[in-house]
């Protein structure tokens, strides 16, 4: 198995916009939008690398400007959609971008450092890296499902697992890549311990309605059931703010459900953690938590992500936790695009 659009990043779009009612009215009463803005940050003067931020939270600016602490000699420009200088630490010149033409300070890049190019930052420096004839380099920052965005052609892919980038790839012979592991995994199997005496046995189902993989009937219905069954509290994920979610919300509350609503990060709960496909599941394993997953009527997909990340079903043993890389991923991930700016990769 594999992706079920494997290449073309448009034809995605249309998919993802097709699963989201919200786009859908939105495109039929504002069909044109306004292009993205965003803010240009250099430490030094022409810079060979250019790192893409998508969004200004303190967790995607760490999972991206991580491999940073290990290229500290390496001059670097940021692409974000606002200024994350706060976030980034160091000394940085901020720049509003006017247009989207290519920045002269750009000239000398050799490599492009993103999530990919189906979201606005990242199709932007992936245009760039065209005209610049430098590497479009992705890192792998959570699980796979058949339903993620396609790789740009070209693209040199950083994976958790030779498994996922052969899953990505699928079958393209365009893309290369790398087994780095995953960042959050290794965060997670580097964590303290937490006292056992803190525990609660209660489980902690993670939401995701937010997202297009699955119809709401299943992402819901396995939710309230499980949660009605078990006494598990109900966590929503940080996307689940429309007005359709808020209302599945208000819904659930009525009928008893409890929500986790502590403010507490995953990594802290200490709680048992339950959900159909969220990479939380893995991340808690790898910390030594209790996961699982469960669905009702689990598409066949579903199952073959369970399996290929060996995770434990409800009612089995947890799941077992991800094997650990040798070499810290970040640290991993710097020293690629360090051979890739050397010219030896």
């Amino acid at each position: 198995m594999g992706l079920k659009i494997p290449e073309d990043v448009a034809e995605w779009h249309r998919w993802q916009q097709s699963r989201s009612l919200k786009s859908r009215v939105q495109n039929r009463v504002r069909p044109s939008k306004a292009s993205p803005g965003f803010v240009l940050l250099t430490n030094g003067a022409a810079p060979r690398l250019l790192v893409v931020i998508e969004a200004p939270k303190p967790s995607t600016v760490a999972a991206y400007a991580a491999p940073l602490r290990s290229l500290a000699d390496t001059s670097v420009a940021v692409l974000a959609p606002t200024d994350v200088s706060g976030l980034l630490g160091g000394n940085w010149q901020t720049t509003q971008l006017l247009g989207h033409g290519l920045p002269e300070v750009l000239r000398e890049v050799r490599a492009v450092y993103s999530a990919g190019n189906y979201l606005p930052g990242g199709a932007l420096s992936y245009r760039w890296s065209q005209e610049l004839g430098a590497r479009f380099v992705v890192a792998q920052h959570g699980l796979m499902t058949p339903y993620a965005p396609p790789l740009a052609h070209g693209t040199h892919l950083l994976a958790f697992s030779s498994e996922d980038a052969d899953f990505w790839k699928s079958g393209r012979t365009d893309v290369t890549h790398e087994v780095v592991g995953g960042q959050i995994l290794w965060d997670a199997a580097k964590r303290e311990s937490l006292d056992e005496g803190t525990r609660d046995d209660r489980p902690v189902f993670l939401g995701q309605l937010h997202g297009a993989e699955l119809p709401r009937a299943i992402s819901g219905g396995t939710a309230v059931r499980f949660c009605k069954q078990t006494g598990a509290e109900y966590r929503p994920h940080p996307a689940e703010t429309d007005k359709l979610s808020q209302l599945q919300h208000r819904f659930w509350r009525a009928r008893g459900v409890r929500f986790e609503s502590s403010g507490r990060s995953l990594a802290h709960l200490n709680r048992p953690v339950v959900s159909v496909f969220s990479t939380g599941v893995l991340e808690a394993a790898a910390a030594g938590q209790p996961a699982w997953v469960s669905c009702v009527n689990a598409p066949e997909w579903v199952r073959d992500f369970w399996e290929r990340y060996d995770l434990s079903e409800w009612g089995g043993d947890p799941t077992p936790a991800p094997p650990v890389p040798p070499v810290e991923p970040a640290k991993a991930i710097a020293a690629s695009l360090a051979r890739i700016l050397e010219g030896t990769a």
